[in-house]
């Protein structure tokens, strides 16, 4: 008996390690959205490594229970329950475009626009009614936008695109 159970523990580390290889980045990736630390250099991320390990200890220690569901959404769902649960962390993030979003955002955006998940399905997983996911996902989509409008507002040099057209004509 103790051998059947020891295949069966290796194959479920073995199935579990060939599942991390293959989403892992896709899932640090994420776990680096939220956190907002900065991806460059590696080794840069501990918040987001650690969320990361976190949801990925739970996801294997729920691996049995999963009977033909997806291992991706347990622990895509394990990132945001842990980051939700402790917004405080996660209140500054070190740079990058999603640091003017509050934790809220910064999840609802992640789950929405870079891990697709239906409005419905952010709504259940974060226990948020569906309008309310809707207006935050929008507000933070604002924000991006005012913040990359203010970040390419002048070209270098300090002139504006017809600033020139009046010395080309002059001369």
């Amino acid at each position: 008996m103790s051998d059947r159970a020891d295949h069966r523990d290796r194959l479920r580390a073995l199935e579990f390690d060939a599942f991390v290889a293959g989403a892992g980045g896709r899932l640090l990736h994420t776990a680096t959205l939220l956190t907002g630390e900065p991806p460059h250099p590696p080794g840069a991320y501990p918040e987001a490594e650690r969320l990361l390990r976190a949801a990925l200890a739970r996801t294997y220690a729920e691996w049995d229970r999963l009977h033909g569901g997806d291992p991706y959404d347990l622990a895509r769902r394990e990132l945001a329950l842990r980051f939700a649960r402790e917004p405080r962390r996660h209140q500054r993030p070190r740079g990058g475009l999603l640091e003017r979003l509050t934790p809220v955002e910064r999840l609802v955006l992640v789950l929405r626009m870079y891990e697709e998940v239906g409005e419905e399905q952010t709504a259940a997983l974060l226990g948020l009614p569906g309008d309310r996911v809707r207006a935050v996902c929008a507000r933070a989509v604002a924000a991006l936008r005012s913040a990359g409008r203010g970040r390419s507002g002048t070209p270098a040099g300090g002139r504006t695109a017809g600033s020139g057209q009046g010395r080309r004509g002059a001369a």
